[in-house]
């Protein structure tokens, strides 16, 4: 029997019995619509959250006061407050080589105001370091200027919110916005920055450092923005800040420092495994598709005793045999996998049309996955059918016992 005769045959044999083959086709298509679905969920939440990271700035480094570790032994008897990192130990940091450029952090809640109209928001105090650090995009104006870190200005940037709400129809530059008890001059207006890892520069107000801490009434640090050179720079930046916030801290090593790339590298690793267990959950419906493409099988061997008893006698082999069921186990489940894909990716795009601003795409690994696997699980469960219809005496075919 050659392979066209095997393929032709299977082929009849699915047109032979509509019901049954359409019962195999959409259990098939429903797992394989589920595992490409919840891939492509998994895939594009992963990469949403890498770019979210990646778009923070380039080669960044983030230093916080207090040392993240865990330790055995008992507590200190006295608790012990880290110390606090200051604007003499962020200038310090520029002795460094390998730093570009440092954009010290202070942040705290205040009402704002003007015109009559207030609201409370987050008031961010930094540099003029800190749009590029962050890359950050002007709309109208222009950023922070360039002066000595403590010195207190009063001038301000505003977010595309917080222009529109309390400058509502009306030029914010040039004008005075009044924060608690303090006036600064609007100097300039981000352009729309959205959500960035739970920041919304969308509604803040952008103050020199200095005049955050006179705000707040601190002295101390939320925390330190670093661009590094270049990456192999900020590997070696990381040494560099070490050294000398441990020079100036008497020896204490007494700071947290995030790189990018170690975020970054966490949360790919995390969102990985959680892709692949989502995956692997959705995968049961395709074994639950592979035990119906057996028992279907099985069914399909009892009804058709007499063909294959007539296939025996004209001289086939048990592995003509055997191959023959594959195939039509193979046909099916293709057909499926097909059928689920569509399914997939018209799930895909209602989901993409529902909620536009979330890119959501099929990876084409899962693409080609899918039919393999499809192809992989009719071919383990029909092996149990095709042995059993090869084990099938001729003359006890032939006469239906």
């Amino acid at each position: 029997m050659r392979a066209s005769d095997t393929l032709s045959q299977a082929f009849g044999a699915i047109r032979s019995q509509p019901l049954r083959a359409t019962l195999i086709i959409l259990a098939m298509s429903i797992g394989i619509a589920s595992v490409t679905l919840l891939t492509a969920l998994g895939e594009s939440a992963r990469n949403y959250i890498l770019y979210e990271f990646q778009s923070l700035g380039t080669h960044l480094i983030i230093v916080l006061p207090g040392r993240t570790e865990t330790t055995g032994g008992q507590p200190p008897l006295f608790g012990e407050t880290p110390r606090d990192l200051t604007l003499s130990d962020a200038n310090a940091l520029l002795q460094s080589r390998n730093i570009a450029a440092i954009a010290p952090i202070n942040i705290g809640s205040a009402p704002v105001s003007a015109r009559g109209l207030e609201r409370e928001t987050n008031i961010l105090g930094s540099t003029s370091a800190l749009r590029r650090v962050r890359h950050l995009t002007m709309a109208e104006g222009r950023f922070l200027p360039e002066m000595e870190s403590d010195k207190a200005l009063p001038v301000c940037v505003l977010g595309q919110t917080i222009k529109k709400e309390i400058f509502t129809g009306q030029k914010a530059l040039g004008q005075w916005l009044r924060i608690n008890d303090r006036r600064f001059r609007v100097i300039g207006v981000l352009a729309s920055e959205g959500q960035s890892i739970g920041v919304g520069f969308d509604e803040i107000v952008i103050v020199p450092v200095a005049s955050a801490q006179t705000l707040f009434n601190t002295e101390s640090l939320f925390r330190i923005l670093i661009e590094a050179k270049s990456k192999p720079a900020m590997y070696k930046a990381v040494t560099d800040i070490n050294k000398i916030i441990k020079a100036r801290h008497e020896g204490e090593q007494d700071i947290t420092i995030i790189t990018q790339d170690s975020i970054v590298s966490s949360f790919d690793e995390i969102l990985t495994a959680l892709t692949l267990t989502i995956t692997s959950i959705a995968g049961i419906s395709l074994a639950v598709a592979g035990v119906l493409v057996m028992n279907v099988m099985l069914v399909s061997v009892a009804q058709r005793t007499s063909e294959i008893g007539l296939l025996n006698a004209l001289g086939a082999s048990k592995a003509q045999l055997i191959s023959l069921f594959l195939a039509e186990a193979a046909m099916l489940c293709l057909a499926g996998a097909i059928l689920g894909l569509l399914l997939g990716q018209a799930s895909v795009m209602v989901l993409q049309a529902l909620y536009p601003s979330f890119s959501i795409s099929i990876p084409p690994w899962a693409l080609l996955a899918a039919l393999v696997v499809s192809l992989t699980t009719g071919l383990l469960f029909g092996v149990l059918p095709a042995r059993k219809a090869a084990k099938l005496d001729p003359v006890e075919a032939l006469s239906k016992r």
